[in-house]
């Protein structure tokens, strides 16, 4: 990196990294002198986004230790389900400063959704204790597949009426409704992504980060994966990397999914899956959800039906496992108790060969429900403190 490479914002980077803590630490990484290292500290500091503390000594002058300020600003972050929804406000280390969860259906539309969201988020605001100028970013966790380059869900099989509905835009819209602008120029900026990357995202920054390739499969109400690699989320090509749900299995050909092909295996052993089954024996059931509840009660079927459910996921797993090769399995969602992970293993240590799993840990989630808000939030705070946007914001933030 030479001096004329290195903004302001790629030092925030090395300082929110951990590669940098110091003046003479940014000189040494850059290249930079000692006169422009200062004079980029100065627009960061000016911005607001730096603390400063003093260092320990080694036996002279104590140094001046540069932090990431995780108070200067904060984010919101909404966590979409099928039948509820979860909206918090966050520092930017990913703190919860207010939380609310609320009833809705996803099926009702984004139109209906996002307005009862957004009437949240007045109160959430009020309640973290900050002003709206104070609010820096919005991110959006939604049960489907996420063409990240637009920002639109594409064929969601369980959010009918959502297909390229132009989420960012009206939430913003709807935002501006019910709390106004932010602080800064133009419509707050808004980000989306599907749950299981932004689970898995949360997951391994906040306990695995040490972990190269991380995999977490969520099975509530459908079934996705989310992958990370190398600290970021992998997408594929247009979003749909992770969309596991929709593998077709072979000895299932008369098992219809939502999406209308038959033998995925979301239709084979997801909640919504499961739901049915149980409905067809007399437990009336219609989610993920209601599974889980019956799993906590200790319900013999659904322990059978979520036991056997997790064998086939398991199958699934190996040729996942087999082909990533990850140090961490995580396994989430409403069925992600023991009798579902017991199947998983079963099969999967059964049908992978041991050199791809002798290094793989197969282990619970430690966010809980609030998986999807923190990696909402990280991914929030990952973009806009990136060095593109970051540089792009002290231009119109500092003149």
């Amino acid at each position: 990196m030479t001096s004329n490479q290195a903004s302001a914002g790629e030092l925030l980077q090395l300082i929110r990294g951990g590669r940098a803590h110091t003046r003479a630490d940014l000189q040494r990484v850059t290249g930079l002198s000692r006169s422009t290292v200062g004079h980029r500290l100065d627009l960061l500091n000016r911005a607001g986004w730096l603390r400063h503390t003093t260092g320990t000594s080694t036996g002279g002058r104590p140094c001046d230790r540069i932090e990431f300020d995780p108070g200067h600003a904060s984010v919101i972050a909404v966590d979409l389900e099928t039948r509820h929804a979860r909206a918090a406000v966050l520092d930017l280390a990913g703190t919860v400063l207010a939380e609310h969860t609320g009833d809705l259906d996803i099926t009702q539309g984004p139109d209906q959704v996002l307005e009862r969201v957004a009437g949240w988020l007045p109160g959430l605001i009020e309640a973290a204790g900050i002003t709206p100028a104070g609010v820096c970013g919005i991110g959006l966790s939604v049960p489907g597949p996420v063409d990240w380059e637009v920002g639109r869900v594409v064929q969601p099989p369980i959010m009918p009426g959502w297909d390229q509905y132009p989420i960012r835009e009206r939430f913003q819209e709807v935002y501006a409704e019910h709390v106004g602008e932010s602080g800064e120029a133009g419509p707050i900026p808004v980000f989306l992504d599907n749950d299981a990357n932004l689970m898995a995202l949360a997951e391994q920054q906040a306990h695995h980060r040490d972990c190269d390739s991380f995999v977490l499969i969520k099975v509530s109400t459908g079934i996705g994966a989310g992958v990370v690699i190398g600290g970021d989320v992998y997408r594929g090509i247009d979003g749909g990397a992770g969309d596991i749900g929709h593998i077709r299995l072979h000895d299932h050909p008369d098992a219809l999914c939502m999406c209308g092909s038959y033998g995925c295996l979301a239709a084979v052993a997801s909640g919504r899956a499961l739901a049915r089954a149980l409905s067809e024996q007399g437990l009336p059931t219609t989610s993920g959800s209601d599974v889980r509840h019956l799993l906590a009660a200790g319900n013999p079927e659904a322990i059978r039906l979520a036991q056997q459910a997790g064998r086939v996921v398991g199958a699934v797993l190996a040729t996942v496992v087999t082909f990533l090769n990850p140090g961490v399995l995580m396994i989430a969602g409403d069925l992600a108790g023991t009798p579902f992970t017991t199947g998983v293993r079963e099969v999967l240590y059964r049908r992978a060969m041991p050199r791809t799993t002798a290094n793989l840990s197969i282990v619970s989630p430690h966010l809980g429900d609030r998986a999807g808000l923190v990696g909402a939030g990280a991914m929030v705070v990952g973009l806009l403190y990136s060095p593109e946007h970051a540089d792009d914001r002290l231009s119109r933030l500092t003149p």
